[in-house]
């Protein structure tokens, strides 16, 4: 076992992570989406989320039994929503292929949609107990400290030797300790901005540290611009309090989510408001919202309208009222509006 491994399965015994939802009464199932939703968010974040997942879809069985939209409205404000597409499609095959079990072969977990190497690692080793190593963010700047690695951290060169370096660390007995451990210490302790190395098991070995080069790794290509995309909405309210919402059947970033009628041009959303031939009351317009995403920035112009009866609605159109709004996935944003 490596000095690594050593200090921080002791340094987790003594005050690691025990007691998330994932953790008690865990299964490689439980395991699998928990790692899911932590890609990209935060473990305060992911919490409430989980536990109203699980409470729904408590195993493989009932998550593929269930549908897509039933799938992604509980994934509504979580964002990244291909992982919750792509969740049910594993569950279906999980069911069909494998009789509602996570298989514990690194080749086969990889083999199912929106598991990488590093979740089908985490899974392996915390699931099932075997050995696998992980590479998420916290590993891999844990690992360019401790080892002092200049070269551009998302390079493929230095992927490829944090791949190597990773699976030298993981011990034979207690990987699954020493997995949630390096997750722990990455997160908690060698943060991405003040790393408190005083209180790190790893301090006195750390190259980083030795050399005063703790705070400037890991070393990252100098981030391009994002562009900025803009997009006019419409929120239509009816008589009886209903929202319009258009379902996004097209491929993108909220496919299959259902979100407000959007226009790439102001003209064409008042063309479409005429177009309905319908009396209408302006309850407020010039609304702004700004969202972020991983590669682009989106400004949002939004105008609230409150019409009479509308009939003819497009077949990717419907109303929705505060209760079954809850039963489909609409984006962060729009629950956002929503909420005000």
């Amino acid at each position: 076992m490596s000095e690594l491994s050593k200090k921080i399965i002791k340094w987790h015994k003594e005050s690691g992570r025990k007691n998330l939802p994932w953790q008690r009464d865990t299964n490689p199932y439980k395991v699998w989406i928990s790692e899911i939703m932590l890609q990209q968010t935060q473990v305060n974040t992911v919490i409430p989320y989980y536990q109203r997942f699980i409470e729904r879809f408590p195993d493989i069985e009932a998550l593929a039994n269930s549908n897509e939209e039933e799938v992604l409205s509980y994934w509504s404000g979580l964002g990244y929503y291909s992982r919750g597409r792509n969740i049910f499609k594993s569950a279906r095959l999980l069911k069909e292929q494998f009789n509602c079990s996570m298989p514990s072969s690194l080749e086969l977990l990889e083999s199912l949609p929106g598991i990488g190497r590093s979740t089908a690692g985490a899974i392996r080793s915390l699931g099932f107990k075997k050995q696998a190593a992980i590479l998420d963010g916290n590993a891999k700047r844990l690992l360019v400290r401790y080892f002092c690695i200049k070269d551009m951290i998302d390079s493929s060169k230095t992927i490829n030797k944090l791949w190597e370096i990773a699976e030298a660390q993981v011990p034979a007995k207690g990987c699954n300790i020493y997995t949630q451990a390096i997750m722990d210490v990455g997160s908690l302790i060698c943060k991405r901005t003040n790393p408190q190395c005083d209180v790190c098991p790893l301090e006195d070995d750390c190259l980083s540290k030795q050399q005063g080069m703790q705070t400037l790794l890991p070393n990252r290509s100098p981030k391009k611009r994002k562009p900025l995309k803009k997009v006019y909405w419409m929120l239509l309210q009816n008589e009886r309090e209903e929202i319009l919402l258009e379902n996004r059947n097209t491929k993108g970033i909220w496919e299959g989510l259902w979100s407000f009628p959007e226009f790439k041009k102001k003209a064409e959303r008042q063309d479409y408001i005429e177009s309905l031939k319908i009396d209408y009351e302006l309850i407020e317009k010039d609304m702004k919202l700004k969202h972020s995403f991983s590669h682009y920035d989106l400004d949002i112009d939004l105008i609230s309208l409150k019409v009479s009866k509308m009939h003819n609605l497009e077949n990717n159109k419907a109303w929705f009222g505060t209760r079954n709004i809850m039963k489909v996935g609409i984006p962060a944003p729009v629950s956002k509006i929503l909420n005000k």
